[in-house]
């Protein structure tokens, strides 16, 4: 009996283990490249700005990793000059888009982790158009 109580005890432990290691590699890489985070940035703002069509002053960064509280995530900053529902310019915005496993997890207004950015041309959002909506 002891040997089958003691068979019994190694096989759960050998099975639980197996489980907390698996949990493990399930999980992605908060670190991925994001390769396709232009078109990604694009399809964000499209679906949230309120004209955004005619965006002007354009401009983004390439991704670098950044501190984010106390870990490191793939972070870019975009600069933009939308319209409003009147179609008036609103001013340069300046956002930072954070990734998390090489896709976009969210875009928020960018205090100082923008001041810096080495902006490139970003006309892939400045040309945005949305068949009716861009006149």
């Amino acid at each position: 009996m002891q040997k089958v109580t003691r068979c019994a005890t190694m096989f759960a432990a050998l099975a639980l283990g197996a489980c907390a290691g698996g949990q493990s590699s399930d999980e992605p890489d908060p670190n991925i490249f994001p390769t396709r985070y232009r078109e990604e940035i694009v399809l964000a703002l499209s679906n949230t700005l309120d004209d955004a069509t005619n965006i002007r002053d354009t401009g983004i960064t390439e991704p670098a990793l950044r501190t984010v509280g106390r870990e490191q995530r793939y972070a870019v900053c975009v600069r933009y000059n939308p319209r409003d529902q009147g179609r008036r310019y609103t001013g340069v915005t300046t956002s930072i888009a954070y990734f998390f496993a090489g896709r976009l997890n969210q875009i928020v207004a960018a205090t100082e982790q923008c001041s810096n950015a080495d902006f490139k041309p970003f006309p892939e959002l400045q040309n945005i158009c949305h068949a009716a909506r861009c006149n």
